[in-house]
């Protein structure tokens, strides 16, 4: 249920193969609270029969289990989950940040954007801690860095071209890099705001 490279589970499950037995991949989404909660969003790959056997005890952890094809699609899928996490993250964190050097009260423009269609995960979670610089971690810095280096890995293979994922592995290097590589993901705000006052 970890997040590794999608050839990797491909090899580990021919492996098991050669033994006769099944194996699913099963990234999940939702953090912390939804392991606690019991709320994740598990992306599976294998073979349908095993993710048949597998369904229910998926779904006590789960709200939402989705297989996504054979093995490594799981893998794929939650890659393909970080590179819209992490640019939305980056879109919260720079909205915040025009709004504030714009003059107005970026908890004011929270509250408004986060009605439209600007709403979104990142922005109603993580937006109030970045206007309060709490980069408790619920994701880790670190995690995010390793993700997208397996997403760019995946994305060299497949020919994929993100050009996106480039600005977000040096935001989220460069968030390392100023000590944050053990808080939560919402201190590339701390990177941004590091930059805007570079003249």
């Amino acid at each position: 249920m970890s997040t590794v490279a999608p050839a990797a589970e491909r090899a580990i499950a021919e492996r098991f193969q050669a033994r006769g037995a099944d194996y699913l991949d099963a990234p999940v989404s939702g953090g912390e609270s939804g392991a606690i909660e019991g709320t994740l969003t598990i992306m599976v790959g294998g073979a349908e029969a095993a993710f048949e056997r597998a369904r229910p005890l998926l779904e006590h952890l789960g709200r939402r289990v989705t297989r996504m094809g054979p093995s490594g699609a799981g893998q794929m899928t939650k890659l393909a989950n970080q590179i819209a996490v992490a640019l939305t993250l980056e879109g919260a964190a720079e909205a915040l940040t025009f709004a504030a050097r714009g003059g107005l009260d970026p908890a004011r423009v929270l509250e408004a954007i986060g009605a439209g269609a600007a709403a979104s995960w990142q922005l109603s979670n993580l937006g109030p801690k970045i206007l309060a610089r709490d980069y408790r971690p619920g994701f880790l810095v670190r995690l995010i860095r390793k993700d997208l280096r397996l997403v760019a890995e995946a994305a060299r293979l497949s020919g994929a071209p993100l050009p996106g994922l480039a600005l977000m592995a040096s935001m989220f290097n460069a968030t390392a890099a100023l000590g944050h590589d053990l808080d939560g993901t919402q201190a590339v705000a701390a990177a941004l705001d590091n930059l805007s006052r570079v003249k």
